[in-house]
Order: structure tokens, then C-alpha cells, then sequence
């Protein structure tokens, strides 16, 4: 029978109410003292703890409380605290966000019709529009610097909210020049300006936000924040296009629409302004005494030693991979679509909000299902159906579709959009994982790490088709080896399937999900201290557990 020693190696109680007799010679209590019984009921609920220095047994300590009450007490605080952590700034955190995620999808809009402004009114050819648009993100590789300076460098206190201000600020002045500088538009080398520094301030304002939903998540222990963010932007990006192509065909003025996107992102200045950061209770600088340079090569050895992880590493290199080797035909697919199928900016912008609806519903369901599916497996699958998915544009290309019964208007309105859906969702996966791996006080760094490495790829992707563009000859009056091109689209697309061992095959698990005990250790874990008739005792382990 298991017991506990007061004071000593030598039990004086056992779990049994009555007493046993004593070993010989061997006594409860000296001779000369007087043993008395009280009854339960006016007993004190005063604990006797084993401790070192106690050698009396009649001194036992009466300064301790009682430990069940204790322990009730401990859980209930336990229990307020994580309740108050987990809605602290909720409601600031998601109108802040949610509006901000909105915004960023809804930069299609004013993108659409400076597309059309950069086809019809500068007539450029489908490579050299091409060229612009993928140039236009230079700045957004560079978004590591903007990542760590965002961790390390407070401004006011804080390190989040002020660089989404100066973000949009940039963004701001960038699409307002535009909107009412005639030349800042007709100008090529002024527009590139201005579009450089509306991608420079975009890529300042995704950093910050991205690094304030992976610590926010972090910190109350909410995973998959990630998952309403791709809502956001998603419902961002069916308003605008729906916005955009019906407002282009029925003003055909560019500018129009660009003062529309500055007066948003007005709004969305004052709303990060008027929002306080310390309302969502994030960690504060505690590096107050360290200079800036000190701190930002801290925080960048610390950047160095996430990316060393294996998991990240490894994933990062195979969604790299997986972009960079794909040559995009976007600037040829686009002026084919409006040069030679003659097609309205309607139908375009349509097409656009077929794919950001599809987004939005994959989304949904990758939040609610999709996660207890391998990571790997899910991945590949996607791989694959994103290179079918290109082959949907030869289709387009041969006009197959005309024998079928299916006018070119509607094909593009419901397929045309599919293979970039499919390719802007391959990215959430990887975000939710790298949020889940990112290092406490890193998260802005290696999200923003991240977002540059896509970006790069990106880029060399838009490059590579403008090089093989060139290769086969595509010109805006000149679409015969368009096809060729669209094939080759589809075999690179299936090369990352061969290396997906390099992705991780789990998810990342829920912190917040109860993870019940393996037969093992149910068997053999120990139950712990108990109280009986307030005197500590231990149970013993299970008896396989002792027979061992």
C-alpha cells in the first residue's frame, strides 16, 4: 500500500483511516505525550508537506491553504487570463486587418485599367507590357529589409502599425500623381516611377500586416489567421474586379479609377492612424539601451538561423522552385484576349472575379477541411491540377471551344481564370506553415522573407516568358506559335512534382487542440499527489511500470 512521509524515510500514515500497528521499536509519538482524536468535521484544512528541516511531527506547518481550493483557483485564473489574451483588440484587430486585406486585393483595380491605359492609349506590345508589369515588383524584393526593420526599429512604440501608415502613404501619392498629373501616366519612364513607388509602399504595407497576424496569432493562439486574411483579399479582389470592368467600359477613363483607389487607401490611412497598436497587447521593445544597428544585425542573425530550419528551408526552395521555372505568358495572353478576340473590359474583369470567387471558396474550405490532409500530398495535387489548368488556354488559343457551342466571351468569364486561382492558392499553405515556424519576435522577417522569395520567383517566371516570347516570336500581330508556347508551360509546370519530397508531409498542428494520451502513457504515468484527510500521499506507479 503506498504511503508518504511526513518528515522522514519512516511512514507514519498510510492511505488506510486506521492506523496500523507500529513496527517494533518503533512509536508514533514520544512516550510522554498525550494522543488525541478530533473529529473530521473541526478538523483544519491545513496541509502537511515534507520538507527537509522538519523533524517534528508535531509541528506541522499551519501557513499553507488548502490545495484543492488552491488548485481550483489556479485553473479558474488560468482559465480568465487565456480568455482575456485571446479577445484582447479583437474587434481593432480585425477591422484593422480585414479592411487592409480588402485593399491589398482590391489593387487589381486601378492595375486593370492601367493595363488597358498601357495596351490601347501607349500602345506597347504584349512583351514590353509584359516587362512593365513584372519590373513593377522589383521593390517588392526587398521585402526582408522592410521585415526586420519592422521587428527591431519601433517608431512611437510601435513596430507595425506605423509602417502600414507610411505604406499606404506612399501608395497615396503614387496613384494620385497618376490621377491627376497627365504626364506622370503618358510618360513611360515617369509612369515606371510611379508605379515602383506604389509597389514599394504595397510591399511596406503587406510586410507589416502579414508580421501582425502571425504574432497576433502567436501570441493568443489562434492558428489559421492566415486562412481569413486570403478571404479578405479575396473578396478585395471579386469587388474590384466586378468595379473595374464595368467602370472601364463605361467611362473608359483610366484616371477615373485611380482617384477611386487613392481615396480608398485614404480611408484606410486614417483608420491605421486612428487604431492604437498597444490595444493588441503585443510584446514591447525590451531593447531600449541596444543602438539600431545592434539591434537590426540581432535581428537578422535570427532571420539567418529560421531559414536554417530544415522544414523551412526545404519548403522555401521547392515553392521557389516551383515558380520560378514556369515562363509566364500573361502579357501575350492578354493583349491576344483584347487585340485579336476583340474582347470588351467587362468580360475581362469578369473573368478576373470568377477566379477570386473560386479563391474565396477553396479558401473556406481549406480552413475548415483541407488541413487534416498531408501537406505534401496536398501540394502535389495542386502542382498537377495547376499545369492541367494552363492547357485550358489552348483551348482558348485553337478555338475548340467555338466547336463545342461555347462563345469565346463565356469561356473567358468562366475558365480563364482558373490557373491563376490555382497558383495564388498554392501560396497559403506555405504561409500558414511559416507562421507556425516562425521564431517569436521574427515573424515579420520571415513572412516577409517569404513574400520576397515568391516574388523573386515571380519575376524570373515573368522574365523567362518574355524571353521565350522573344524565342518563339509572339508579337502583337503575330499569335502562331502561341500554342507552343502554352506547352511549354505545361511540361515545366509538372518538373517541381518530382522533387515534392522537400515539402513537409504534416500540417502544422493547432495549439489549441486537445491532444489525448497514447495507451503507453496512460499505462504508465504517474497519477500524481492526492489529498487524503489533508495529508499528501503518492500513488503508486501502475504495477507493470513497477514490475519493470
Amino acid at each position: 500500500m503506498a504511503s508518504s512521509s511526513v518528515c522522514n524515510g519512516n511512514p507514519p500514515f498510510t492511505s488506510n483511516p486506521f492506523f496500523q500497528k507500529p513496527a517494533k521499536n518503533q512509536t508514533l509519538f514520544k512516550s510522554n505525550t498525550p494522543l488525541h482524536f478530533t473529529s473530521v468535521r473541526h478538523r483544519s484544512p491545513l496541509k502537511i508537506l515534507r520538507s527537509p528541516n522538519c523533524r517534528n511531527p508535531r509541528n506541522p506547518r499551519t501557513d499553507v491553504v488548502d490545495p484543492v481550493v488552491f488548485y481550483l483557483n489556479k485553473i479558474k485564473k488560468t482559465e480568465i487570463e487565456r480568455k482575456d489574451g485571446n479577445f484582447s483588440g479583437i474587434q481593432e484587430f480585425l477591422n484593422l486587418c480585414g479592411f487592409g486585406y480588402c485593399v491589398q486585393g482590391f489593387r487589381c483595380f486601378p492595375w486593370l485599367a492601367l493595363n488597358f491605359h498601357m495596351a490601347n492609349n501607349l500602345n506597347l506590345n504584349p512583351s514590353t507590357l509584359q516587362l512593365v508589369q513584372y519590373s513593377a515588383n522589383l521593390p517588392m524584393v526587398a521585402k526582408p529589409l522592410y521585415g526586420i526593420l519592422s521587428d527591431a526599429l519601433f517608431i512611437g512604440g510601435s513596430h507595425r502599425l506605423p509602417y502600414i501608415s507610411i505604406g499606404v502613404a506612399l501608395q497615396i501619392l503614387s496613384w494620385g500623381s497618376m490621377a491627376f498629373i497627365p504626364i506622370a501616366r503618358e510618360a513611360l519612364p515617369i509612369l515606371m516611377t510611379c508605379v515602383l513607388l506604389s509597389n514599394l509602399g504595397a510591399s511596406i504595407t503587406e510586410v507589416a500586416k502579414d508580421a501582425l497576424v502571425a504574432e497576433y496569432g502567436q501570441k493568443n493562439k489562434i492558428n489559421g489567421l492566415q486562412s481569413y486574411a486570403f478571404m479578405a483579399l479575396a473578396a478585395g479582389g471579386v469587388l474590384a474586379n466586378c468595379l473595374g470592368g464595368f467602370l472601364l467600359l463605361r467611362t473608359q477613363k483610366p484616371t477615373f479609377m485611380f482617384l477611386i483607389f487613392a481615396s480608398l487607401l485614404s480611408f484606410q490611412l486614417v483608420l491605421s492612424l486612428k487604431t492604437k497598436e498597444s490595444s493588441f497587447r503585443l510584446p514591447e521593445s525590451s531593447n531600449h539601451h541596444e543602438s539600431i544597428s545592434s539591434t537590426i544585425k540581432k535581428q537578422l542573425s535570427d532571420l539567418i538561423f529560421a531559414i536554417k530550419d530544415d522544414r523551412v528551408f526545404q519548403s522555401l526552395s521547392w515553392v521557389v522552385a516551383s515558380y520560378s521555372m514556369v515562363p509566364i505568358l500573361s502579357g501575350s495572353l492578354f493583349c491576344y484576349q483584347i487585340q485579336i478576340l476583340n474582347l470588351d473590359p467587362f468580360v475581362i474583369g469578369m473573368s478576373k472575379v470568377t477566379g477570386q470567387l473560386l479563391l474565396l471558396a477553396i479558401t473556406i474550405l481549406y480552413n475548415r477541411y483541407f488541413k487534416t490532409i498531408s501537406l505534401r500530398k496536398l501540394i502535389k495535387n495542386v502542382q498537377i491540377l495547376y499545369a492541367c489548368s494552363l492547357l485550358l488556354d489552348l483551348v482558348l488559343v485553337k478555338q475548340a471551344n467555338l466547336k463545342l457551342g461555347i462563345p469565346n466571351n463565356v469561356y473567358v468569364v468562366c475558365i480563364s481564370g482558373l490557373a491563376e486561382m490555382i497558383n495564388q492558392f498554392k501560396i497559403l499553405p506555405f504561409q500558414v506553415l511559416f507562421a507556425s515556424l516562425a521564431p517569436p519576435g521574427c515573424e515579420g522577417s520571415l513572412m516577409s522573407f517569404l513574400a520576397s522569395a515568391l516574388c523573386l520567383s515571380s519575376i524570373c517566371s515573368g522574365f523567362l516568358g518574355v524571353g521565350m516570347a522573344s524565342c518563339l516570336r509572339i508579337t502583337s500581330v503575330d499569335y502562331s506559335n502561341l500554342p507552343a508556347g502554352i506547352i511549354i508551360q505545361f511540361l515545366a509546370a509538372l518538373v517541381p512534382v518530382f522533387w515534392i519530397h522537400n515539402v513537409p508531409a504534416s500540417q502544422p498542428l493547432d495549439d489549441n487542440k486537445k491532444t489525448g494520451l497514447s495507451k503507453k502513457k496512460r499505462k504508465t504515468r504517474r497519477v500524481g499527489r492526492v489529498v487524503f484527510n489533508m495529508v499528501f500521499v503518492y500513488r503508486r506507479e501502475r504495477e507493470s511500470e513497477a514490475q519493470r
